[in-house]
Parts: C-alpha cells; sequence; structure tokens
C-alpha cells in the first residue's frame, strides 16, 4: 500500500459522517506514525490536506472526536514540515480567539499539547517559538480576552520558556514578555493572577537586569507597604516566592527591602496574606542563603511566633504545651462553636513549619541557636490538633537531629558547628554544643511524643512518624531515653498486641525495628526489669500462642520451629539464624542443655548460606564451643568451597580461617585430606582475593599440623604457588600471602629451603619478561632466608657471583634485588665487594640493571649503616653522573630503616639533600623530598621549623621540595608530631598562591593529603584556605596554550591539573570537613565544574553530588535547575567526525555514565515541583536508551 493510498483513505475515514469513522480516522494515523514517521511525509500536498482534516476535525461537535485529533496534532508537530507547523499555529490562535467557548478550550488544550510534544533537537522547536510567542504575548495584552482564554495562553508561555529557554530568550520581543504579563497581575480573577505569577516568574532569568530592577521599584517594593491593598499584597508575596525560587540574584540588590515588607504584611491580619508571605520567606531562606543571612534571627522570630498561631485553639499562654495532649478529647464539646472547614489557621502553622525546616536543613552553623530557641518551640507544638501540621512539626525535627548527627561533631566532639562557650556560676567556661542541648532538652521531647503515641486517637501513619522520629533520636544519642522505658514498652504492647492485618503491618514493622534499635544502644539493667511484659507479646508475634515462664527457652523452641520448616521465608530463616547464634553467646546454658540439633538446620548446603556462614563466624570467633562442634563446621564450610561462583566465598574462608584457629593441637588428618584438595583449586592467579586468602589458610595448616599438612602441600600445591609468585598480578596482600606461606613452609621443614630457593630462580631470567616478577622473585627468596638464616651465606655466594660475570642482564637484575632483599636484614659486611659491585653497575647502560643496582646498594647499606651509607652519601655530594641513582638507593635507607636508627643518621643526610634539590631535574626533586620527609618524622620539633624557612626561598625548586616533603610527613599519625605540625601546616598551604604553577599544584595536592589525613588540624582555619581553593577551580585563558602539531593545531591548558587537584580537593573534604563548609558556595563551584571543558573535572564533579545528595539533600535540591542543562550537556554523545576515534567514544560513554550516577542520586531528592526541568528531564532519559541502566542505578 503506497503512502499515498494510506493517508487519502484515512481522510476519506475523517471526513465521514459517522462520528466514530471519524475517530477511527484519527486513531489509524496515530498508530501509522507512531509505527513509522515517515509514513505521513512524500507528497507535500497529501500532507496538508492530511493536517487540514485534522485541524478541522479540532472543530468537531463531537467531544471524543476532537480530543483525538489534539492527540493526533501532539504526534503530527514532531515530524511536520515549517510552512506546516505555521498553519497549525496560526489556526489554533485564531481558534483560541474564537467566541465560540468550546473551541477556545479545545485550541487551548492543542496548543499546549503540541507545545509539550515539540522535539527537542532540530529546527522545528525553534521555528515554533519564534512562530507562536509573539502571538501568545499579543493575545495576552489584547482587551476582552476571557480569563480562561488567558490561563491557558499562560500555560502555553510556560511550557515554551521552560522546555526552550534559549529558543526564546534568542527572540526580539516587543514589548517584553513582563512588560506584557505585569497587567495581569491586578486581574480581578485570582485564578488568572496566579497563573501569571509563576509565568512571569519564569520568563525573569531571560529578561534584563534593568527589567527585573523596574519590576521591584514599580511592582513588588510598593505593594508590600501597609498601605497597599490586600488582593495586591497577597499577589506580590507569592510573586517574590515564585521569582526566589526561579531567579533569585534578581531578587539580590532589593532584598533588605523585600523581606522587610514581607516582614510587615506577616502580622497583618489576613491568613491567606500571612501564609503568602511565609512561603515567600521560605523560598527566600532556600534559594538566597548567603543574602539572607542578616535576617534570618528576625524570620526565626517570626517562625516561632506563628507556628503557634491557633486563634481558634482556647488553650493559653506557656501552659499550651502541657494541655495540647489532651486536646482531641475537648475539640468534641467545641464542634458546635466553630467548624474545622472554616479554620484555616493550620495553615499558617503548616507554612511556619516549613520555614524552620528550610532554615534548620540549610543553615548547620546555625545548631546551637537552632536549639536554644527552636528546638523548645517544635517540641511544644508535637501535639498540635491537625495532623498534617503535627507530622511535619515531627519531619522538621528529625531533620534537626540529622543535621545535628551530620554537623554536630558527636557527643563527646569538640567539632560541633556552632561551639559556644558559657561561663558557669564558679567561673569555669562549659562548653554549649547541639549536642549537649539536645541532651538537656530530651525529658520533654520524649514525654511529649510518648504521649501523644500513648493516645488511642493517635492514627497509624502518626504512630509510624513518631517511630521515625525516636529512631533518629537513637541514632544521633544512644542510651537517650532509658527513664522512658517504661512508657515505651507499654505503648509497644499495646500495638503488638493488636491482631495484624494489611494495614498495621507496616507499623508492626516500624515498632519492631523501634524496639530493636531502642534495645541494642541502651544497656540491659534499663530494661531488663521490663522484658517480663513484653516478651510475651514478642513471642506472640512469632506464633507462640502459650509463652513458656523462661523466654529464651520459647525464643529457642520458636527459632527451631523456623529453621526446621523449609517453606520459612528466607529472610525469616536468617532472623532465625542469627538469634540461634545470640542464644549461643548470651543463654549457653539453655543451648548447651540442647541435642544440637540448631546446627544442623544452620550448617546446610543449599539456599541463601550467606548468614549461616556470619553466624558460624561469630559463635566461632566469641562462644565456648567443642571441638566437635569446630570440626563439624570446618567440614560444612569446606563444602560451600565446592559450589560454583564466587558469591560469599570471601567469607566462607574467613569462617575456617575463625574455625581453625581453634584448635589447640593438630588439626584432624581427615578434616586435612577434605580440605587441603579444595583450597589448592583456588591457588590461581584467576582470582586473586580468594587465592590470597587460600594461601593464608595453607599458612595457618601448616604452623598448626607441620608433620601432617607439609607432605601434602609439597606434592600438591607447591608447583602453583611457584607460579603465583612470578606473576606480576601478586601484589599487596596477595604478595604477603605468599611470603607468609614460604614462611610457614620453610619453618614446617627446614630442608626444604634450598630447594625453594633453587625453584624460584632456576631458569626465572631466560622467561618472557611479562611472564616473571623478578622484585616477587626476590622477596620470596628474602622471605626463605629470614626463616632460616643458616642459607644466607649460601644464597648471598650465589647470587653475587651473577654481579661478577655481567653476562645476562636479566640475570643480573634478579640477581641484584635479591641481594638487596637479603642485604635488608643481614649484615654483608662480610661481602663487601657485593656492595662496590653494585655501585660500580650504577653505571651500566642498562636502564633495568641500574635500578637493581640502586636498589641493592641501598638495601645493603641498611644492614651496615656505619660502613656502606657515606659511600652512598659521598656520590649524592660529588657525582653527578650517579647522583640520581644515590639518591634512590638513599631512598630504599631512609625508608627501610628504623626511625630510632635513623634520627642518629639525619643530620649528616639532611644538607646534601636540600643542597642537590635545589638545582636538580624534578625526578632527583621527587626522590629527594621522599627521603627528606622520613627524616622529619625522626625529629619534627627539630626539623620542621628549618623546612618552614625554607618556603619563601626564592628558588621554586626549594619551595617545591617543601611541599612534597612535607606531604610525606602525613603519613604519621601520632599525636605527638601533630602538636609539632599544627603551628606550621597553614604557612606550607599558603603557598596555593605562589606565583609559579607548579609549586601551586603542589600545595593543592598538600592540601587534598593533609584534607584526608590531618583534617582535624584544619578544620578550625578551613575557611582562610577555602578562599585560595576555590580560585584554583575557575579555568584560568592565561594559562591555556596553542600548540602547533603537523597541520594542526592543539590547545594545551597548563591549568588542567592544578584544576583537577582542587576539585579532588572538595571531594575529599566533603568527607572530612563537611561541617566546615559552605554548602552552598560549594554548590556554585561544582556548577563551574560541570561546565568544565575538561571531562575529569566533570567527573570529579557528578561525584560530589553524588556523594552530597544524600547528606544535603535540601540544599543540593535549590540547586538543580541550574545543574540540569550542564548535566544534559554531558549526556549528549560525541559529535561523530571522520578524526574522532575509539578512544573519544569510550571517554563519551563513561562521561555518560558518571552523569547517570549523578542524575540517579539526584532524582532521590528530587520533591515534586521543585526542579520542573529536572524532573522532565529524567523522565524523558526514563523513555531513553539508558531507561535500564538509570532504573537499576535509582533502585540500587
Amino acid at each position: 500500500m503506497t503512502k499515498t493510498y494510506l493517508m487519502t483513505s484515512l481522510v476519506e475515514k475523517m471526513q465521514s459522517q459517522d462520528q466514530d469513522f471519524r475517530y477511527m480516522g484519527l486513531s489509524d494515523l496515530m498508530k501509522e506514525i507512531k509505527l513509522d514517521p515517515q509514513a505521513f511525509l512524500g507528497d507535500e500536498s497529501i500532507e496538508f490536506k492530511v493536517l487540514g482534516q485534522v485541524l478541522q476535525l479540532v472543530e468537531d461537535k463531537i467531544s471524543e472526536v476532537k480530543n483525538q485529533a489534539v492527540k493526533c496534532l501532539g504526534q503530527l508537530i514532531k515530524i511536520i514540515r515549517e510552512p506546516q507547523m505555521e498553519l497549525v499555529v496560526d489556526k489554533l490562535t485564531e481558534f483560541s480567539t474564537s467566541t465560540d467557548e468550546e473551541l477556545r478550550d479545545i485550541s487551548g488544550l492543542a496548543l499546549k499539547t503540541i507545545t509539550a510534544e515539540l522535539p527537542t533537537e532540530g529546527t522545528i522547536a525553534s521555528k515554533a517559538c519564534a512562530k507562536l510567542t509573539p502571538k501568545l504575548l499579543v493575545q495576552l495584552a489584547t482587551p476582552g480576552i476571557p480569563p480562561d482564554t488567558l490561563i491557558e495562553t499562560l500555560s502555553i508561555l510556560s511550557i515554551l520558556v521552560t522546555h526552550f529557554p534559549t529558543y526564546v530568550s534568542s527572540l526580539p520581543l516587543s514589548p517584553p514578555p513582563i512588560q506584557t504579563m505585569t497587567p495581569l497581575l491586578t486581574h480581578a480573577r485570582p485564578a488568572v493572577r496566579k497563573r501569571a505569577i509563576v509565568t512571569l516568574s519564569q520568563f525573569v532569568p531571560l529578561s534584563s537586569p534593568e527589567l527585573s530592577a523596574q519590576l521591584l521599584s514599580t511592582v513588588i517594593n510598593p505593594n508590600l507597604e501597609r498601605s497597599a491593598p490586600l488582593d495586591k499584597q497577597r499577589t506580590t508575596v507569592n510573586l517574590v516566592a515564585a521569582i526566589a525560587r526561579t531567579s533569585p540574584q534578581r531578587l539580590a540588590s532589593g532584598l533588605g527591602a523585600i523581606i522587610s515588607g514581607i516582614l510587615h504584611v506577616v502580622d497583618l491580619d489576613d491568613e491567606e496574606l500571612r501564609e503568602g508571605a511565609l512561603q515567600a520567606l521560605e523560598s527566600i531562606v532556600l534559594r538566597m542563603p548567603t543574602e539572607v543571612t542578616p535576617f534570618l534571627g528576625t524570620i526565626i522570630q517570626v517562625a516561632t511566633k506563628y507556628i503557634k498561631f491557633d486563634p481558634n485553639y482556647s488553650g493559653g499562654g506557656d501552659d499550651e504545651d502541657e494541655e495540647m495532649l489532651d486536646e482531641d478529647e475537648d475539640v468534641e464539646g467545641d464542634l458546635d462553636e466553630w467548624s474545622d472547614e472554616e479554620d484555616q489557621s493550620y495553615k499558617i502553622r503548616r507554612s511556619t513549619t516549613k520555614l524552620l525546616a528550610s532554615i534548620i536543613a540549610t543553615r548547620p552553623e546555625l545548631l546551637v541557636p537552632l536549639f536554644k530557641e527552636v528546638s523548645p518551640v517544635l517540641i511544644s507544638r508535637f501535639g498540635d490538633r491537625e495532623q498534617t501540621v503535627r507530622l511535619e512539626v515531627w519531619a522538621t525535627y528529625t531533620t534537626l537531629l540529622t543535621q545535628t548527627r551530620l554537623y554536630g561533631g558527636g557527643p563527646q566532639s569538640k567539632d560541633s558547628i556552632g561551639l559556644k562557650r558559657k561561663r558557669t556560676p564558679d567561673g569555669t567556661n562549659s562548653e554549649e554544643t547541639a549536642y549537649s542541648l539536645l541532651q538537656s532538652q530530651v525529658p520533654a521531647l520524649a514525654k511529649t511524643l510518648l504521649n501523644q503515641l500513648r493516645s488511642p486517637r493517635t492514627s497509624t501513619a502518626t504512630l509510624q512518624a513518631g517511630f521515625g522520629l525516636l529512631h533518629t533520636l537513637l541514632q544521633v544519642l544512644p542510651g537517650s531515653l532509658s527513664n522512658q522505658t517504661g512508657l515505651i514498652v507499654s505503648i509497644s504492647k499495646t500495638i503488638l498486641s493488636q491482631p495484624p492485618s494489611t494495614s498495621s503491618s507496616t507499623l508492626h514493622i516500624s515498632c519492631l525495628q523501634f524496639n530493636s534499635s531502642f534495645f541494642a544502644v541502651h544497656p540491659p539493667p534499663t530494661f531488663v526489669n521490663s522484658l517480663p511484659m513484653l516478651t510475651p507479646i514478642l513471642l506472640k508475634t512469632l506464633g507462640e500462642k502459650h509463652p513458656a515462664q523462661d523466654w529464651a527457652e520459647s525464643v529457642y523452641q520458636e527459632a527451631m520451629g523456623r529453621l526446621a520448616n523449609h517453606a520459612t521465608d528466607g529472610d525469616v530463616r536468617s532472623s532465625a539464624e542469627e538469634v540461634i547464634g545470640d542464644l549461643w553467646l548470651y543463654a549457653p546454658d539453655i543451648v548447651h542443655s540442647k541435642s544440637g540439633q540448631e546446627w544442623d538446620y544452620v550448617c546446610r548446603n543449599t539456599g541463601r548460606t550467606d548468614t549461616s556462614v556470619r553466624v558460624v563466624t561469630r559463635v566461632a570467633r566469641e562462644a565456648d564451643v567443642t571441638g566437635e562442634w569446630v570440626n563439624g563446621c570446618v567440614e560444612w564450610a569446606t563444602k560451600l568451597l565446592t559450589k560454583s561462583g564466587r558469591s560469599g566465598k570471601a567469607e566462607v574462608f574467613e569462617c575456617l580461617s575463625v574455625l581453625l584457629s581453634r584448635y589447640d593441637n593438630n588439626v584432624p588428618a581427615n578434616l586435612l585430606h577434605i580440605l587441603i584438595p579444595q583450597l589448592k583449586s583456588y591457588v590461581s592467579t584467576s582470582d586473586i582475593s580468594l587465592q590470597s586468602q587460600a594461601l593464608s589458610l595453607f599458612a595457618l595448616l601448616l604452623e598448626l599440623s607441620p608433620k601432617s599438612t607439609f607432605p601434602e602441600v609439597e606434592r600438591e600445591v607447591l608447583i602453583d604457588v611457584y607460579a603465583i609468585a612470578y606473576s606480576s598480578l601478586t601484589s599487596g596482600a596477595a604478595l604477603d600471602s605468599v611470603l607468609a606461606f614460604f614462611g610457614a613452609l620453610v619453618e614446617a621443614d627446614f630442608q626444604i629451603a634450598t630447594h625453594v630457593v633453587s625453584s624460584l630462580t632456576r631458569g626465572a631470567p631466560e622467561r618472557p619478561k611479562g611472564e616473571v616478577s623478578f622484585p616477587n622473585v626476590a622477596k620470596c627468596v628474602a622471605q626463605v632466608v629470614k626463616s632460616y638464616h643458616a642459607l644466607a651465606a649460601g644464597v648471598i655466594a650465589e647470587f653475587s657471583k651473577n654481579l661478577k660475570k655481567r653476562s645476562n642482564v636479566r640475570e643480573l637484575s634478579m640477581s641484584l634485588l635479591i641481594l638487596g632483599e637479603i642485604g635488608r636484614f643481614i649484615d654483608m659486611s662480610p661481602q663487601q665487594e657485593v656492595f662496590n659491585n653494585a655501585i660500580e653497575l650504577f653505571a651500566s647502560d642498562q636502564e633495568d640493571v641500574r635500578t637493581a643496582a640502586a636498589f641493592a646498594a641501598g638495601n645493603i647499606a641498611i644492614g651496615n649503616l656505619h660502613l656502606f651509607l657515606p659511600v652512598i652519601t659521598q656520590l649524592v655530594k660529588q657525582d653527578d653522573s650517579k647522583r640520581l641513582l644515590a639518591l634512590h638507593a638513599l631512598k630504599e635507607v631512609v625508608t627501610h630503616t628504623s626511625t630510632s636508627h635513623l634520627e642518629n643518621l639525619a643530620e649528616t643526610l639532611w644538607v646534601p639533600l636540600f643542597e642537590n634539590s635545589e638545582s636538580a631535574d624534578e625526578s632527583s626533586r621527587g626522590v629527594a623530598a621522599a627521603c627528606i620527609g622520613k627524616l622529619i618524622t625522626t625529629h619534627p620539633a627539630r626539623y620542621l621549623p628549618q623546612v618552614h624557612a625554607r618556603i619563601r626561598d626564592p628558588n621554586a625548586a626549594t619551595r617545591a621540595t617543601v611541599l612534597s616533603a612535607i606531604r610525606y610527613t602525613f603519613v604519621v599519625s601520632s599525636p605527638a608530631f601533630d602538636e609539632v605540625l599544627a603551628p606550621y601546616i597553614l604557612d606550607f598551604l599558603s603557598l596555593m598562591e605562589d606565583a609559579e604553577l607548579a609549586v601551586r599544584q603542589l600545595a593543592l595536592s598538600v592540601f587534598n593529603a593533609a584534607a584526608r589525613t590531618k583534617s582535624h588540624l584544619l578544620r578550625d582555619h578551613l575557611h582562610m584556605l577555602l578562599s585560595a581553593l576555590y580560585r584554583e577551580t575557575i579555568m584560568k585563558p592565561e594559562l591555556v596554550r596553542t600548540v602547533q602539531m603537523g597541520p594542526w593545531q592543539h590547545k594545551v591548558d597548563d591549568g588542567l591539573e592544578a584544576r583537577k587537584t582542587a576539585y579532588e580537593t572538595l571531594y575529599t573534604l566533603l568527607d572530612t570537613c563537611l561541617t566546615k563548609l559552605d554548602l552552598n558556595e560549594l554548590l556554585t563551584h561544582v556548577l563551574i565544574g560541570l561546565a568544565d571543558v575538561s571531562d575529569e573535572i566533570k567527573v570529579i564533579c557528578h561525584m560530589i553530588l553524588f556523594r552530597l545528595a544524600p547528606v544535603a539533600p535540601t540544599a543540593v535540591a535549590q540547586r538543580l535547575g541550574e545543574a540540569t542543562p550542564l548535566l544534559e550537556a554531558s549526556m549528549k554523545g560525541p559529535t561523530v567526525s571522520k578524526d574522532t576515534v575509539k578512544q573519544d567514544l569510550e571517554r563519551a560513554a563513561e562521561l555518560q555514565r558518571s552523569t547517570l550516577r549523578a542524575v540517579a542520586a539526584l532524582s532521590k531528592i528530587s520533591g515534586t515541583g521543585a526542579a520542573p526541568r529536572f524532573e522532565a528531564w529524567v523522565a524523558e532519559l526514563k523513555k531513553s536508551e539508558w531507561r535500564n541502566e538509570l532504573n537499576e542505578l535509582i533502585g540500587a
């Protein structure tokens, strides 16, 4: 069927006299377009004919047909040509001014549909904006337009300006949209005013600053005066709130007058105006945190006043909070005097509570004042008679508790935000912290809240919210509810005594979770007397109809019943296994009197075994168990190793390690025959982590049962371990396990030592370079020698021969490394020629040999510092050709020599190291700095002042060396060192403002390292450092240069590394100094980073957002609107051209995945309507090719 024939037949259907045919014609057209958008495109005359017919059906008399025509236009607008789009816009605009009310309504709906469906890609959207926006603005300015039409027109303009701000802002609109819409703020119909406020506020960011200033001076400020009419005051406070949400910077210049006006009108006797004023203050607090700071004190006073606003409540004065509990009973008697429907005062209290919540969520530095001024007021409103307000108050207090946990610094910490010192009557200073103030208010808080939960009238939702608040309180102040045990148990008993139902099951779970937390964080004497009241209910909840007197016995029987039942849910079975473990630890008399059958159920080989492994490990580590029990569990855990897949294997290995450690004597031979073959299957490089654990177990078995284990290990396992030792993948913990294995093997039978050394080294130099790691071989040989010192002389003699032959480069390198490793713990002064040969090999023409020689010389010197170290020091001072290698040798000495020995040598090494770092190349400076850093740690009080004196040295290389050296000292964690470092650290970090880029970059890396390891030294001074750090996050055009590479020009950004380090430091500070960061300023620079040209910086900013979203959701949510276009840009794929290479595509894909992770985290905090553009974009992503990955990340 041809396109022309298909379209013609559909037109005939749409022209039918039968309404069903017309409807089906439109439906078929939509179906064809969805299946193949090209079906509509072809003959332009036919396209116009079809489009004209659809537009004609917009005027149809049948509502269903009209609505279907509107939907059809929504699909067509995505694919039609530009002239056709103009036809649609003109026709619908004409319909919207019709005298036919029904036609006006349907045309408005059609215009909204097509604007919402405009594709973001291509030119059609820009053309539609250019065509439609002026017409709509003219329509707004036309007198006599019906209110409903005005509302629809404003809605369409909102869609255009939010979906396509770039296109709309580029249009030459005269008069400007703000001037066109301002008169509508005084329209007689409130709905028009409300819609005009929203749309006008969305156009403010696109308008000129002059127009915004004019709006402030002619509309906002005059209408906030006391003399202004109430209607205008209501409209103006709502306008201020809307502009604060969309473009807060436009209000900044006049914020003082605006807040002053709002604070005046909030006291006027008009509840709607008061509610709007409070909402405006909330928007200003959230969106203008810096500018609103001077007014926060007054705003808090207003909020604490109006949160109590309840003119229809007869209770009064300061005793109001005491009477709130009985208010429910009093309300019924007052119903004749007033009606809930007439009382709107709860809206004032709810808006005030949200205002306080916004202050609490965004101003952690005010925690102490908030606990003094706001917390008592919130506690007094815990019993508000309106449930929605009550829940809002509890949610606000939960936010206060959460902020205390994040920023309060801990109950005993001095790192508390807003810390104040209070003078006590005896003249001493007492520290007022958020924690101390909260602790003093807990009795009132707990009493008021628990009384609310105790009331029989309390709804399920309120009970759940109350338990949530109490749970958060225990997270912040564990053990703080000791005095409320009786009331808590009573409330829990009442709730858990109710028969479970669909509606109450969630409440039961919340109650049980809270009780679990309560028992976990309070000492047993607190609640032990209340257990007889609660345990019968808990047992009944478990299913025990007739609980016995001994509740531990009953719990055991119930757990056994669940474990024995094959139909038991997996999570319930896991909980039952945990209960068995707890009983073995805390009720041993009960379980020891049993047959031990519970372990037959716990130690099963099918289904989920993760909890079983965890329980067995815990019991084996902490409980009193028999050898028979250990034997059975070892056999069971060994069988688990045979299961396919890697999941849970690491925990099984840990379990086996704990179990085997329980043997005092030899491990039973029958278990060894089962265990060793299973462990052997993991001795390979296919899974380094599990291989490491397997070798550690072999080492343990060799220690526990050397005679039984050694023969099998030698025969079955040893050859595989050689292969692992050769692998360059074996490093860190994996290499440590290999060394432990060789040490245990040799100690089990010294006679094998010579064979192991020979097997490790024989043929190794002949292997291809990638197949053998000489450093690993050297460490293994040294471990064998360390375990059997009698072998040392022979090994030294054997490998020192190769230093004299100098024939095979690889053999020579391996020999040097082995001799170096041995020389670290063996005095080789009797074999002094070995050291001399190593020094001579500094002149080798092979880099591998030179490097190995430096390693050997340095480590041999450790064995006899008095004899060998002066030779290396002399080379550093006098021999330019060997200086770098001598420095590397010196680094080995400094790194591996004990502090006590090094302290005696420090003065000897200090001068030559610094002298040579000033003029040496960058490599030499780096090695010298590492040595200097280690020397500083030997006597910080002596050497830190000397290093500090050089930070103003005119030589940039010296300043760079100082910074590098200081960074190496941060590995020392002793308080004594920190005490010496503290007075100097700010001066070192002041080099972030050095004139030399290289020095600034090093200073930033030192800041990053200090933030990670010495954050306690920085917190109180962070405000002095952040300004310099933030300056380095901004791209500097003067550091960008153009390099000619053949016919191409390439831009090189010399400031990129410094900028990247600055953002990495910000990311580190989130972990260690969050309480000292101004989140608004931080987010401003994160937005700058999202717009950076470097993908690496964008990824770091995505990580910052990912980390910040859950801990500061309110602050982050306020910037989502600004972040959305930047995140959208990162999600766009690369522009593919003939020069695009695979690496470009991979980098772009990684950036997209990074963006997606950030978006997933941000989507969890964006409330409905908080960031419309972000929410709309996320909805689009969920329909795109990324939908599966995004949904998985959101669900994670």
